[in-house]
């Protein structure tokens, strides 16, 4: 018969495997609770309803801008040729 020896649970590799895991998710979780406590959020500023309409107004004015880019789209999407390209009428 043979005897079968049997070592303490800390010198089984396999064990240590399985228990690193969940430890890593552990520290992983104090540090970012340790970031959240150290770095506030930053506030939103009073007036951001203002700034945003603002901001709303200054885009109205950029439309302008897109309508070569809208013409190449209508007619990416219809088939139909636009009428002027770069500037130049057909």
């Amino acid at each position: 018969m043979t005897q079968v020896h049997s070592q303490p649970w800390w010198k089984h590799g396999h064990l240590w495997l399985v228990i690193s895991g969940p430890a890593v998710v552990v520290l992983a979780s104090f540090v970012t609770l340790y970031l959240a406590i150290r770095t506030p959020d930053p506030v939103v500023e009073e007036d951001y309803y203002r700034k945003g309409i603002e901001i709303n107004k200054a885009l109205e004015g950029a439309e302008s801008s897109l309508a070569p880019a809208m013409k190449a789209r209508n007619h990416a999407q219809t088939g139909v040729p636009p009428k002027t390209i770069l500037g130049v009428e057909r």
